[in-house]
C-alpha cells in the first residue's frame, strides 16, 4: 500500500472533525480523496471502509456491546478461568482477578530461587483443592529438588509434586506440552534457560495452555525482557525481600501499568516481631554469637526428600 497516499487522504478526513459536534465530513470530498488514491487498490477500498465506519458507526445491540471487550479496560471476573494469586494487589491488576488457567503466565527472574515458591504457592495449593485433589504439581525443570519443608509449610506435599529433571531446553518445553494434556495435572512450573530458537516453542505451548484449566507458570530470565513472547501475561521480579515481592507488570490483557507492585509474603506482623528481634540481637553480641556457632550445623545438614517424585530426562 501507498501508505504516504493514505495519510494525504487520513488528513482530508481529519480536516472536516468539527469539535464537540463530532465529524462533519463532505460524502463528496471523502470519497473524491478515496478514487484519487487508484480504484480497485488496496488504499483505495481500505479508505472506502473507513469513509463508511465514520459516516456510519456501527450500533450493536445492548446485550453484544456488553461482551465486546475493549483494548483499555481490564476484563472482569467470569470472562476467563483463572486462579486467584493470594494477593489482593496483585488480582487487582490481573484480568479476571488471578492467574489464567487458560494461557501462559511468564514471570522474569534476575536469578532462581528469588521468588518462585512465594509467589505460585497460594495459587498452587488452590489448585490442588478441591476438584484438584488426587492431581499433581509438575516442577520441569527447576534448578533444584524442590524444598520440601518449604512447599510443605505453603499448602502442598510431596506427594502432590513431581520433579521432571531435565536440562535441555527443548526436552522441557515437550514435558510442558505433554502435561498440559494430562487430566491429571493440576498445574505445571517450567524453568527455561535462555537460548535461541525457543520462539516456536513457546508459541507452541501457548496454544496447548488454551485447551485446558489449569495454572501454567512459566519462569526465564530477566534479560528475555527485551525479547517478544507468546504469553498473554509478563511480569518481572525488581526486588526480592525477606518479607515482600517487588514486580513490575510487563504484559496483560488490558490497560498498562507502570507503577512497581509490592506484595507481602510474611504472615501479619511478623515484620514487626522480626524489627524487635534482631534489633535485641545487635544489642546483645553473645546472643548472637551463641546462635551463629549453632545454625551453620543445622543449615549444613541434608534436607531429606521422601515420596518425592523423581522424573529424569
Amino acid at each position: 500500500m501507498d501508505w504516504s497516499r493514505t495519510d494525504n487522504f487520513m488528513g482530508a478526513l481529519s480536516a472536516g472533525w468539527g469539535g464537540p459536534a463530532g465529524v462533519h465530513i463532505s460524502p463528496r470530498r471523502a470519497f473524491r480523496s478515496a478514487r484519487g488514491l487508484g480504484r480497485g487498490s488496496d488504499d483505495h477500498i481500505l479508505c472506502f471502509y473507513t469513509v463508511l465506519f465514520i459516516m456510519h458507526p456501527l450500533s450493536l445491540p445492548s446485550g453484544v456491546a456488553a461482551a465486546v471487550w475493549q483494548g483499555d479496560a481490564l476484563p472482569g471476573a467470569g470472562e476467563a478461568p483463572v486462579c486467584p494469586t493470594g494477593f489482593a494487589a496483585l488480582d487487582a491488576l490481573l484480568p479476571g482477578g488471578g492467574w489464567p488457567c487458560q494461557g501462559l503466565s511468564e514471570i522474569l527472574l534476575p536469578a532462581w530461587g528469588l521468588a518462585e515458591c512465594r509467589l505460585t504457592a497460594p495459587a498452587l495449593s488452590r489448585a490442588l483443592a478441591g476438584d484438584g485433589r488426587g492431581k499433581a504439581v509438575l516442577f520441569i525443570g527447576s534448578p533444584e529438588p524442590p524444598h520440601l519443608p518449604g512447599w510443605r509449610a505453603a499448602g502442598l506435599t510431596a506427594a502432590s509434586m513431581v520433579w521432571v529433571d531435565t536440562a535441555r531446553p527443548e526436552q522441557r518445553l515437550w514435558a510442558t506440552e505433554q502435561a498440559l494434556h494430562c487430566p491429571q495435572v493440576a498445574a505445571v512450573l517450567l524453568w527455561l534457560p535462555p537460548g535461541r530458537g525457543q520462539t516456536v516453542g513457546l508459541r507452541r505451548l501457548q496454544v496447548h495452555s488454551l485447551q485446558g484449566r489449569r495454572p501454567v507458570f512459566m519462569f526465564r530470565p530477566l534479560a528475555a525482557q527485551a525479547e517478544s513472547s507468546p504469553a498473554p501475561l509478563r511480569l518481572a521480579l525488581e526486588a526480592s525481600r525477606p518479607l515482600a515481592l517487588v514486580l513490575r507488570l510487563l504484559k496483560r490483557r488490558g490497560p498498562a501499568h507502570e507503577l512497581p507492585i509490592e506484595l507481602p509474603t510474611g504472615p501479619e506482623g511478623l515484620g514487626e516481631v522480626l524489627a524487635h528481634k534482631l534489633a535485641a540481637r545487635a544489642a546483645s553480641p553473645a546472643v548472637s554469637s551463641e546462635l551463629s556457632d549453632v545454625c551453620p550445623p543445622l543449615l549444613a545438614r541434608p534436607v531429606p526428600r521422601p515420596g518425592l517424585h523423581v522424573v529424569a530426562g
